[in-house]
């Protein structure tokens, strides 16, 4: 696994179940290894545009939490109701470590979530919206999981973003009235140390 670019071994899973058990032996260095070989800043620009458009007392979900990067930035910004959502249990338990988390919920992306609707004020997605992972209909179960007025912050590649359904869903939620668009930001590299091609932008819409 070291060997080789631990991202593109992650993203060639081809199953959840593969992509569970990649995660979960990455766990434990995948903090360290995103910081001193990709250099991943995702986490720091989602918070920073997070933090402009949820008020602190906002019910969060960090739906694909990981380790609990962005959690834990949002923590240190002064939220304090966070929730963890991953398919991963390895990652959920170095997520908890952090202590910025109320509860920690093992769920898939593109699955049916386990939660009532309207559960929270805002949900946050960071790299998780991507290639061999969460397709364009985990967009409707974040949807739905929101309350009315509440926000949705999620990054994405621009390739992606074409390629992969979900400017059709995006613009499908839009026209049936569940979100309307609020900002996307201008593509910004990512993984600038390991991956300087990568290039994320970070999407904002807020729930009808």
């Amino acid at each position: 696994m070291k060997e080789q670019n631990i991202v593109q071994w992650v993203y060639s899973s081809t199953s959840n179940q593969e992509l569970q058990e990649r995660y979960d032996e990455w766990a434990s260095s995948y903090d360290s290894d995103l910081e001193r070989d990709f250099g991943w800043v995702g986490p720091e620009v989602a918070a920073e545009a997070f933090a402009r458009h949820a008020p602190k007392d906002a019910s969060v979900l960090d739906a694909g939490a990981g380790t609990g990067l962005v959690g834990k930035l949002l923590a240190d910004k002064g939220y304090g109701k966070i929730d963890a959502m991953d398919l991963s249990k390895g990652m959920l338990e170095e997520a908890r470590k952090t202590g910025a988390y109320s509860a920690l919920h093992q769920m898939v992306m593109g699955e049916h979530l386990d939660f009532p609707d309207d559960t929270y004020d805002a949900v946050v997605a960071i790299g998780v919206l991507t290639i061999g992972h969460a397709p364009a209909s985990s967009l409707d179960e974040l949807v739905r999981v929101t309350r009315s007025g509440g926000h949705i912050v999620f990054s994405m590649r621009p390739d992606t973003y074409l390629d992969s359904g979900f400017k059709e869903k995006q613009s499908q939620l839009e026209s049936d009235g569940a979100w309307q668009f609020v900002e996307v930001s201008e593509p910004f590299q990512t993984l600038p140390k390991g991956e300087p091609d990568a290039y994320h932008q970070i999407w904002i819409y807020k729930r009808t």
